[in-house]
């Protein structure tokens, strides 16, 4: 089973211009990671570098150390991430008790959660090394092509990141958005304005569905309100905490949402950088498509694996044990497209092209996919080299944020030279 790219990707071109479609947008840490230029762009780091990163810090402490060596053999180094870090430690805080496990004792680790969640907070943080940089943020450039897209229905973001960078590239393109806060002198969320799907209707909605930096609980008022970020922000830590707390305000209201968005006709989700890793999420999407006959969701899935010194070794929708592949395989309204495989209308299959492109329909085919090269077949048959072989296979650029972020730039640029040529 083969899916032709540019039969697929002139379809979603087609409906990200349409008027009549809801465009919504689900972004996960891959967005964040994304990087406009190899050299000059500064990004938040991959989960692998994260926790390296963050060990580091950790192990100035030597019973850190200790402890983390300790907890890592029992979860397994196929296994170990922060995030798995995380979650083991909050489990042996609940069990810990009066006595000690890995040589911690519940108070320390109570510290040694808040150490591990202030160093991802000082690392999602990434709004103050890049303010005089915002030129190559690739969410500038996202936040052009919302400013510069002509449609009817405002462009909907949810977003599982902490971080600023939609903010940075919404206000530095002049682009008016909501995130839920109402007020100028200590902004509220509201999440009555939430609910409502008609509440500044031409306006982009910015929805971040794991809290924010700058997000604050207020006990005397009991409401969640917006100031300067500090080490007090309201976040939903990577830990299997985090499913309790997504069921507590302001989460619901959020998560309410994208059920909403998705239950209304004609509508489109959008996701990149996330890899259907959080369950919740994974269950408010599901549930809406099983109402909605009109509803589709394209999964822009990055799933090339490296290995320790950065080569690409091999593609996650090859494994059998891929949770995406599963859940696209039995819904026909989930289109999963990957680096070198897809998976479109239930059907797994590899990329490629039925024909090979024209000089004319290669430069518009190479804004999205990156054909192979020739296969090598040149043998010596009867003192004649076999020309190379076309396969029309290669990879699909867009699960790539960047990538993605371009070609959605490339589709205003054709639209002006359109209107230019009227």
């Amino acid at each position: 089973m083969t899916h032709d790219p540019s039969e697929y990707i002139r379809g979603l071109q087609a409906l990200l211009v349409s008027d009549k479609k809801k465009i919504g947008f689900l972004f996960g840490a891959g967005t964040s990671l994304a990087k406009k230029d190899k050299i000059k762009s500064k990004n938040i780091p991959a989960i692998s570098k994260m926790t390296s990163d963050i060990e580091t810090e950790l192990f100035k402490t030597d019973n850190y150390k200790t402890a983390i060596d300790e907890i890592k053999n029992e979860i397994g180094k196929d296994k170990y991430t922060i995030e798995t870090l995380l979650s083991a430690i909050e489990q042996k805080k609940m069990a810990v008790g009066r006595h000690s496990i890995n040589g911690l004792n519940f108070s320390e680790f109570d510290d040694l959660c808040k150490e591990i969640k202030k160093e991802i907070h000082k690392i999602v943080s990434i709004h103050k090394n890049i303010e005089n940089e915002l030129e190559y943020v690739i969410h500038v450039d996202f936040a052009d092509w919302i400013e510069r897209a002509d449609r009817y229905y405002p462009i909907e973001i949810f977003t599982t990141n902490y971080d600023y960078l939609f903010e940075l590239g919404l206000e530095y393109k002049n682009v008016p958005y909501y995130d839920g806060f109402t007020g100028s002198l200590k902004p509220f969320f509201n999440s009555h304005s939430v609910d409502d799907l008609n509440f500044l209707p031409k306006q982009t909605k910015l929805w971040k569905i794991h809290g924010s930096l700058g997000w604050h609980y207020d006990e005397d008022t009991k409401r969640v309100w917006r100031k300067d970020s500090d080490s007090e922000d309201i976040l939903i830590y990577p830990s299997t905490l985090k499913y309790n707390d997504s069921k507590k305000q302001p989460y619901t209201a959020l998560g309410d949402r994208l059920t909403n968005f998705l239950k209304q006709s004609d509508t489109i989700l959008i996701i990149s950088g996330y890899s259907f890793g959080d369950e919740h999420i994974n269950e408010r999407i599901l549930t809406a498509l099983k109402t909605n006959t009109s509803a589709h969701v394209f999964v822009l899935f990055y799933d090339a694996i490296y290995d320790s010194i950065g080569k690409k070794i091999g593609y996650i929708l090859e494994k059998e044990d891929c949770t995406l592949k599963d859940i696209a395989k039995a819904n026909n309204k989930i289109s999963v497209l990957g680096c070198r495989h897809a998976i479109i209308g239930c059907q797994y299959g590899k990329w490629k092209l039925k024909r090979e492109p024209d000089n004319d329909d290669a430069i518009h085919i190479d804004l999205y996919f990156d054909q192979d090269a020739h296969a090598d077949a040149s043998d010596m048959i009867n003192n004649k080299i076999e020309e190379q072989k076309w396969t029309g296979e290669g990879e699909l650029k867009l699960p790539d944020f960047t990538s993605f972020v371009n070609f959605l730039q490339s589709m205003i640029h054709l639209s002006d030279l359109t209107k230019e040529g009227k």
